[in-house]
């Protein structure tokens, strides 16, 4: 495989927080997933920048908010941990493809966890905060006690970061060393508060030195393409080549939510790495990643033909409350906003959403863009009006086709229109619109994305069939 040069998105829209193993010449990767269910989608690639979805990890609702995996092979087995709820989880496979165990509860705080085990396969889950905690033989518990090995690197106090917030250790073992990867500065905030910063031991156990060339990755000035780089993973391919995996927010696009980059990794003489090629000049490639595994947002998958991997619903378990029937999802219709809408991740500054709503009496159906609940807008139709919805309310009624419609918005630039298709067959527009730039984590919390959202409300079912989505107007 040829060295990547530059910065690479690797994966556009809202994929936070990456973990990636290598096994042989494949690629793993996996990302937080929130309340959102189900969970931890499995990606797999060939040459670190064409990803394709494989499955789901995580089946049910743990309880809390997954966040910052660590996705390991050890010994023939791939393991995820990860928190939620308070706790942390581990879950186990043979194949990324599944299918993966129940999740297996730890009973150990903190979060971000990061497995390394020694050279007498002795195992420790590494967390935030520079916690360790030593696991059993088979790594599905834990052997003692909480200790703090680490205490991170100090930046200079007049930089501009959300906080300290030492987190997400991810352990590598090199030539007689082991690299603890870590976070720093927080996810979000200023521009300028994430990074990745790097220290080594010649034992699990410490000393831990930092790295001179720390941070390793960070946002230097709110100029740049990409705002609070950090989280980082490294990961080597069979050539010997090396890189940083992590996230980062696109300037002026938060609602998107933190995008996947990958970005070229340097050794030097004395054993520690600096990101990029500065010595190559390579400048970075910023854009949209490869179109592979993106665009495609069938509801209903064409080789399951179960719900498409690209979609989910917010939080609780859902098993009940959707069926599948031919090409279309039908969603079971709940009063008000009680229900978890089902959800797909959108990739562009403007894109285009449309789908087909048939209904049953006493059930309305929405197309929106949803954040978390009470920040929810969209167009809705009820079997005989199309009207503009905000978080349950309803305005702006316009007469559509009895039965079945299709609605459409255009989120361009932030900027979000709403429209439904008239007995004609043309596309008639609401005159309400919505402005939506300020839907993301600064504003209102829970480290989440804007994402393209299908919901059923009232009684009865609502059928969901032909959605569509594509860059651009």
């Amino acid at each position: 495989m040829t060295r990547i040069q530059g910065i690479n998105a690797i994966l556009a829209g809202d994929y936070p927080d990456p973990s990636i193993v290598r096994a042989g010449d494949r690629y793993y990767m996996t990302h937080s997933s929130f309340h959102y269910t189900p969970g931890l989608l499995i990606w797999h690639s060939l040459n670190l920048t064409d990803w394709e979805p494989v499955c789901h990890a995580v089946l049910e609702h743990v309880g809390g908010s997954i966040m910052a995996p660590d996705f390991i092979y050890y010994e023939g087995l791939f393991y995820i941990y990860f928190p939620a709820g308070g706790t942390n989880w581990v879950v186990t496979a043979e194949n990324p493809a599944g299918p993966w165990s129940r999740p297996v509860d730890l009973k150990v705080g903190y979060i971000d966890p990061g497995h390394a085990a020694d050279e007498q396969d002795n195992r420790y889950l590494f967390l935030s905060e520079g916690y360790r905690i030593r696991l059993s033989k088979d790594g599905l518990s834990t052997a003692g006690e909480l200790e703090q090995v680490y205490a991170g690197w100090r930046y200079p106090k007049e930089w501009l970061t959300e906080g300290f917030y030492l987190e997400s250790p991810k352990l590598t073992y090199k030539d007689g060393y082991y690299y603890m990867t870590s976070a720093q500065g927080g996810t979000a905030g200023p521009a300028t508060s994430h990074m990745i910063v790097s220290a080594r031991a010649a034992s699990l156990d410490g000393p831990w030195a930092n790295s001179p060339h720390n941070p390793v990755v960070r946002t230097m000035h709110r100029r740049e393409q990409w705002w609070s780089k950090g989280h980082g993973t490294l990961v080597d391919t069979p050539e010997g080549d090396w890189y940083l995996v992590y996230h980062a927010y696109e300037k002026d696009y938060y609602p998107i939510g933190r995008q996947t980059l990958l970005e070229p990794v340097t050794w030097t003489a004395d054993g520690w790495f600096t990101a990029g090629d500065q010595e190559a000049g390579a400048a970075p490639a910023g854009g949209l990643p490869s179109a592979a595994g993106q665009p495609d947002r069938a509801l209903v998958s064409e080789e399951s033909g179960g719900l498409g991997l690209h979609w989910h619903f917010w939080g609780g378990v859902h098993r009940e409350d959707y069926r599948i029937d031919k090409n279309s999802v039908v969603l079971k219709a709940v009063p008000g906003e009680q229900s978890g809408p089902l959800l797909c991740i959108p990739v562009h500054h403007t894109y285009t959403a449309e789908v087909t709503v048939a209904i049953e009496d006493g059930a309305y159906g929405t197309l929106g863009l949803f954040y978390k609940p009470g920040f929810h807008y969209g167009i809705g139709f009820d079997g005989r009006e199309a009207f503009a919805y905000r978080n349950g309310n309803t305005s702006e009624r316009s007469a559509a086709p009895g039965g079945s419609v299709s609605l459409k918005l255009i989120n361009d630039e932030h900027e979000v229109s709403l429209y439904f298709m008239d007995a004609e067959g043309e596309w008639s527009k609401l005159d309400h619109g919505f402005e939506m730039s300020g839907f993301h984590h600064n504003v209102l919390g829970g480290f989440l994305s804007l994402r393209i959202a299908l919901q059923a409300s009232g009684t009865g079912e609502v059928r969901f069939s032909g959605f569509k989505y594509r860059a651009g107007l």
